[in-house]
């Protein structure tokens, strides 16, 4: 199977993740979209995560550009030509490096490429995406799970990191979680993003759509934050068990739209990896399915083996 992750079954270039990998099915859903928004919220609950964009970004001002270059970003590293996803990588470095914050507890400058930062950033990505995406009725058994985890370490080299340290395992992912939650706070700049999240700048004849379309979209995300994080931001959630019937619902509505008429909002990163793989790439939940009775631990072993040859 790892060899198969690479060549991705196509003369064309399978890029850093290719088709047979899970990664590259579950980038493909809809649901992602819900999955960013709950990364959002968690990642501000870091005292200098959060610092970090606001005293170095114009997300006020450019919220919706800052969340469509993320959405860019996510699906260059997944569909795109390696060179291409390497050169983003870079890109995304040389930017780090030149910004710091200030801890205005402290006083202390930090870097915005600190390992802990750009881990924090990176672990709340991963586990919102998996968690929104298992909840939402995705079919993705634990190997499989374990699977996703471990590819991504190759993301988390691309933006800085030290593949050793990045948790390449959801058993690993859980235990950070554990060891670095006692440093999250709900600081004045994550309720800034939080108050964003649920009512974001338009144009005044779009507030009713906002209402109506992107209040579901935000309150869904903000539901399925773990417990820990709703208490810190002291917003009551619907009963869990609510939660995942809403979220299966949102799921389900949103899978029905065609794949090609989705894939055509940008970035259209999807058509352009399928044009040069052909009509066998394209991403899919029935081929989570299909795979599921091949993929088992041992694989998820052999994709971290892989990986760490690959850096």
């Amino acid at each position: 199977m790892v060899a198969a992750i690479r060549r991705g079954g196509s003369d064309g270039d399978p890029g850093l993740y290719g088709p047979r990998s899970v990664t590259w099915q579950l980038h493909g859903d809809p649901v992602m979209w819900i999955a960013g928004v709950r990364a959002l919220y968690l990642q501000a609950l870091h005292p200098l995560a959060v610092r970090g964009i606001t005293q170095n970004s114009d997300f006020r001002e450019d919220a919706w550009g800052r969340l469509l270059r993320t959405a860019r970003f996510v699906a260059t590293l997944t569909y795109g030509t390696t060179e291409a996803a390497e050169r983003a990588g870079a890109k995304v470095r040389g930017i780090h490096r030149r910004l710091s914050l200030t801890d205005p507890v402290t006083g202390v400058r930090h870097g915005v490429d600190e390992p802990e930062l750009l881990l924090w950033v990176h672990c709340a990505e991963i586990d919102s995406y998996l968690h929104v995406l298992r909840r939402s009725g995705y079919p993705l058994t634990d190997a499989q799970a374990d699977a996703y985890v471990a590819e991504n370490v190759v993301s988390a080299r691309l933006v800085g990191l030290d593949p050793a340290g990045v948790p390449a395992d959801t058993a690993a992912l859980a235990a950070y979680f554990t060891t670095v939650r006692p440093k999250l706070a709900a600081t004045p700049e994550a309720r800034e993003v939080d108050a964003f999240l649920r009512r974001p700048p338009v144009h005044a004849l779009l507030v009713p759509a906002r209402e109506v379309i992107w209040g579901r979209f935000a309150s869904l995300a903000y539901g399925t934050l773990p417990p820990y994080a709703q208490a810190l931001y002291g917003r009551p959630a619907p009963p869990p068990r609510v939660v995942t019937r809403r979220l299966r619902a949102m799921g389900g509505a949103l899978r029905c739209i065609p794949p090609a008429v989705r894939w055509q909002l940008p970035p259209k990163h999807i058509m352009r990896a399928v044009e040069r793989l052909g009509p066998g790439s394209r991403p899919s939940p029935y081929k989570m399915r299909r795979n599921a009775a091949t993929l088992n631990s041992a694989d998820a072993a052999g994709v971290r083996v892989w990986r760490a040859r690959q850096r």
